[in-house]
C-alpha cells in the first residue's frame, strides 16, 4: 500500500494514439470520458512484471480473476456476485452490443432512460432495433424516473430490452435500492430483459453507494444482466477487460454463446494481471481519487456559482462528468459547443447527442489535475462572455 497518489502531474498525451488528445495544440478536451490521471502504480507494476515475461501466447481467465472481481464488488459495494455468474469479456460496449443481437430481435424495441450515453443508441440502432425511451423527467433540479411512462413501454409487445445506466451517464444520477430493484420488477413483469451498465458504479463521489443490478431481490434477479468493468474507475480503458454478470443459467449461456461467436471473450495479455491488480489492490487509490474529484467538483461549482451564474449545475452523485444547464444561454447546445471549440479550444459534449433534454446542457469531464480544471473553466467563462455578447 503507498500512502501518496500523484494526482498532479500527468504524462502529455498529444500524439501518443490517444482519441482524446487528437487534437490541435490550443485545444483542451474535456469531453471524452476517460481521465487525465495515470492509473494506480500498483496496476502498472503488474502489467511490468507481465511484460518482462516476455511471451504472450493465449490466455484464459481463471479463478483469482472472477475472485478478485467479486472480492470487489463485496468490499466496495456489499454485493458479492458469485463465480459461475460471471463471464470474462473484452468491454462493456462490445457486450451491449452483443447482448442486443441475441436477446432481442430486429424491429424490437429496446427501452433506454434519455438522456443517457450516446453509444446505447448506436448499440441499437446498428443492429436493426428501435430506440425506445422512457424519458427521465426533470424539474430544473433533478432528474427522476415517470414509473408509469416507463410501465406503458416496457408492457409494449414489442419491448424485449432495457438498456440501464446505473449509475447515470450523464446526469450523474446514482439510483437507490429501492429504484434498482422497482426497475427489475418491472422488467421481469413485463418479460423484459434488463441489462444494466455499471461501468460508473466505483465513480460515486458522495452519499449512498450504487446497487448492483445482480443484487435484486426475488424472482426479478433472473432477467437481470450486470456489465462491470476497471476500465472508467482506473483509467484502463484500452485494458479491454469487462466482466458480464448474469444470475440466471440460461440466460447466460445465451449471452455467453454470443459473446463466445463474436470473439468477444477472449482477453489480451494485460487483461487479467491489470483487472487483477485493480482489483486487489486499488481500494485506496480509489478513495484517493473520489477525494481529487470531489475537490475537483467543489472548485467547479463555486467557479461556476461566483464566475458564470448563467450556467447551473445539476449534476448528481456519481461519475467525473458535470452537466451543466445551458438554457440561459441557448436553446442548441451543438452549437454553443462548436463556438466555444472555435473561440476557446475548449472541447466539451454537447447534450444534444444524449437525447431527451440534453439540447439544453453541456458535459463537462473533471477528471483533471485541478490546475487544468481551472483552464477549461477560465475557457468557458471567456466563451460564454463571447457567446452572450455576440447574441
Amino acid at each position: 500500500m503507498r500512502a501518496n497518489y500523484d494526482f498532479v502531474n500527468v504524462p502529455d498525451r498529444r500524439k501518443t494514439d490517444s482519441v482524446k488528445w487528437d487534437v490541435a495544440s490550443n485545444e483542451l478536451p474535456m469531453s471524452i470520458a476517460d481521465m487525465d490521471f495515470k492509473t494506480a502504480p500498483e496496476i502498472i507494476d503488474a502489467m511490468k512484471k507481465k511484460i518482462e515475461l516476455g511471451v504472450f501466447g493465449y490466455e484464459w481467465p481463471k479463478d483469482d480473476y472472477f475472485n478478485a472481481v467479486a472480492n470487489w464488488y463485496a468490499e466496495e459495494h456489499g454485493h458479492r456476485p458469485q463465480q459461475e455468474w460471471m463471464i470474462f469479456t473484452t468491454g462493456v460496449v462490445p457486450a451491449i452490443s452483443s447482448i442486443v443481437r441475441r436477446v432481442s430481435h430486429i424491429g424490437d424495441n429496446v427501452l433506454v432512460q434519455a438522456p443517457v450515453y450516446n453509444i446505447f443508441y448506436n448499440s441499437i440502432e446498428n443492429n436493426g432495433r428501435h430506440v425506445l425511451s422512457s424519458d427521465l423527467e426533470f424539474d430544473d433540479e433533478n432528474y427522476e424516473i415517470n414509473w408509469e411512462d416507463l410501465e406503458q413501454k416496457l408492457a409494449l409487445p414489442l419491448t424485449t430490452l432495457m438498456i440501464f445506466c446505473n449509475p447515470h451517464n450523464p446526469v450523474g444520477k446514482v439510483w437507490s435500492q429501492k429504484e434498482v430493484q422497482k426497475v427489475a420488477d418491472l422488467c421481469f413483469k413485463h418479460h423484459v430483459v434488463l441489462l444494466s451498465d455499471e461501468i460508473h458504479g466505483d465513480l460515486v463521489r458522495k452519499g449512498s453507494g450504487y446497487t448492483p443490478a445482480f443484487s435484486v431481490e426475488g424472482a426479478s434477479c433472473e432477467g437481470v444482466i450486470s456489465l462491470v468493468s476497471p476500465s472508467k474507475t482506473f483509467n484502463v480503458a484500452a485494458l479491454h477487460a469487462a466482466t458480464v454478470v448474469v444470475p440466471n443459467d440460461n440466460l447466460r449461456e445465451t449471452v455467453n454463446r454470443g459473446l463466445n461467436s463474436e470473439e468477444l471473450a477472449e482477453p489480451n495479455l494485460l487483461a487479467i494481471p491489470g483487472t487483477i491488480a485493480a482489483y486487489e489492490h486499488g481500494h485506496d487509490w480509489l478513495q484517493a481519487l473520489l477525494k481529487q474529484l470531489n475537490t475537483n467538483f467543489a472548485y467547479t461549482e463555486k467557479f461556476i456559482s461566483e464566475n458564470i451564474p448563467e450556467i447551473k449545475v445539476v449534476s448528481g452523485n456519481a461519475t467525473y462528468l458535470i452537466w451543466l444547464d445551458v438554457r440561459q444561454i441557448t436553446s442548441n447546445s451543438q452549437k454553443l459547443a462548436e463556438y466555444l471549440d472555435k473561440e476557446t479550444g475548449l472541447v466539451l459534449s454537447p447534450g444534444s447527442i444524449y437525447r431527451g433534454n440534453g439540447n439544453d446542457f453541456l458535459r463537462m469531464n473533471l477528471a483533471y489535475p485541478l490546475a487544468m480544471v481551472k483552464d477549461g473553466l477560465g475557457r468557458l467563462k471567456e466563451g460564454i462572455v463571447k457567446y452572450s455578447n455576440k447574441a
